[in-house]
């Protein structure tokens, strides 16, 4: 679902760049050291932040960073962390598209990517544009470190089915597998705004974690 577009929302971001930038070169390389931490969380569409703001809160010790291409949505993600606690020690976002992560992230610098109920793009012709796409896996292998990994979770069962072929089919490995993960409690895993939502309606959520054979090599 697209967000209506927010008159405030441009200067609200360029008020803001020393936590959420739409162009951070400078911080390629550096995330750690500017976050002060070993860990490196990257949410890749985080919508108006909420996974990201409760994660950031949850593990201080790791480092959080929140990619967003709409720039209404960055901005309201923005506000909601700022105006709410204010700190930004081990979180940073990005207004920016994923299509640029090599331009803002250095070779093997993220240790964990999170693609939350990215857009499904249902339609065929628009596939490519999804977040678990051949053409981003490429992208995420060359910025995930040794022992990186890819956390998705989706309500949609048609992107799910699809992307599990996009991993296996681009040399990843499924670690982690479930086409009902809230059915269990998991504390350890903030709940999104839409997650919320489906489970209100009983809709199950898939979720898979995949890691990268090249790097971590095939146990079989």
């Amino acid at each position: 679902m697209r967000m209506r577009k927010k008159k405030w929302a441009d200067p609200y971001l360029e008020a803001h760049q020393d936590y959420i930038s739409d162009n951070p070169t400078e911080n390629r390389g550096k995330w750690k050291q500017l976050l002060n931490c070993e860990t490196l969380h990257l949410e890749i569409g985080m919508g108006k932040g909420s996974y990201l703001i409760q994660m950031a809160s949850m593990y201080p010790n790791d480092g959080w960073i929140g990619m967003e291409k709409d720039r209404s949505a960055a901005a309201v993600a923005a506000r909601a962390k700022l105006e709410n606690d204010g700190c930004i020690t081990n979180n940073r976002m990005i207004a920016g598209d994923a299509r640029n992560i090599l331009d803002w992230f250095a070779e093997g610098e993220v240790d964990v990517i999170h693609l939350n109920f990215s857009d499904p793009w249902p339609k065929k012709k628009y596939q490519k544009r999804r977040l678990s796409s051949a053409e981003f896996l490429k992208i995420y292998r060359t910025v995930l470190s040794d022992h990186g990994k890819i956390l998705m979770k989706t309500d949609n069962v048609d992107l799910f089915e699809d992307s599990v072929l996009y991993f296996q089919e681009n040399g990843f490995l499924l670690t982690d597998f479930s086409v009902d993960y809230r059915r269990k409690e998991h504390p350890e895993d903030a709940i999104t705004e839409y997650e919320s939502k489906f489970m209100e309606e009983g809709m199950p959520i898939y979720r898979l974690c995949a890691v990268d054979t090249v790097k971590h090599g095939d146990p079989q």
